[in-house]
């Protein structure tokens, strides 16, 4: 247990040390290093993360973070509304974003399924996919779930949902490594996963075979 002079100085480190992956040293460090910063400086530090709270908002259509009701991905009248790439978060989109390899929107589960974690499909945005679909718009859906248990559960149950509406559902190409999160993956590798994806159909019956 550190002992402080200052009660602020604890406090502050207590704040930063909840973030993920700062521990009490790493946090710190932080407030060291803040403190010897012009005021105005951390003062606007301070005011970013407060406007980032108060005006982010998620879009009505896709749950991607965005500043308005509707996200600049949706409203595009560039972007391909009857494709649909399923993504786990925010972090997918910006990693797939990167790519410039997909000209379609997105669909932000918001998680994936995780018994141990206590995370059920009750707890993901499917039924807002549903929904979408059933609306005979979409032409495609792409799932883009990392190659991990939980993401391959997932996609299991999301096709299970939607295999009887008139939907070509398709999985990214296996570039990416059994294990990984799309958002560590370079760029090429994800961009030939989008590109080369194929019908989730084959992966079952692989699976059955």
């Amino acid at each position: 247990m550190n002992t402080f002079s200052s009660k602020l100085i604890e406090e502050a480190v207590n704040e930063f040390s909840r973030l993920p992956g700062i521990g009490r040293r790493t946090a710190l460090r932080l407030v060291l290093f803040l403190l010897k910063r012009p005021a105005a400086e951390v003062e606007k530090f301070s005011e970013t993360f407060t406007r980032l709270r108060k005006n982010v908002k998620y879009c009505t259509e896709c749950h991607n973070i965005s500043e308005e009701e509707i996200c600049g991905i949706c409203s595009d009248g560039r972007r391909d509304n009857t494709q649909i790439c399923v993504v786990e978060d925010i972090r997918d989109v910006i990693a797939i974003e990167n790519t410039s390899q997909y000209r379609g929107v997105y669909h932000v589960l918001g998680g994936v399924i995780s018994p141990v974690d206590g995370i059920g499909p009750g707890d993901l945005n499917v039924e807002s996919l549903v929904r979408k679909v059933s609306l005979n718009g979409v032409k495609e859906i792409i799932m883009a779930l990392g190659a991990t248990m939980e993401g391959d559960t997932t996609i299991f149950y999301l096709y299970k949902k939607l295999k009887d509406f008139d939907v070509h559902i398709s999985a990214i190409a296996r570039g990416v490594s059994v294990g990984d999160d799309l958002e560590y993956a370079d760029e090429i590798t994800l961009g030939r996963s989008i590109v080369n994806r194929i019908p989730y159909e084959n992966p079952l019956q692989n699976m059955k075979s």
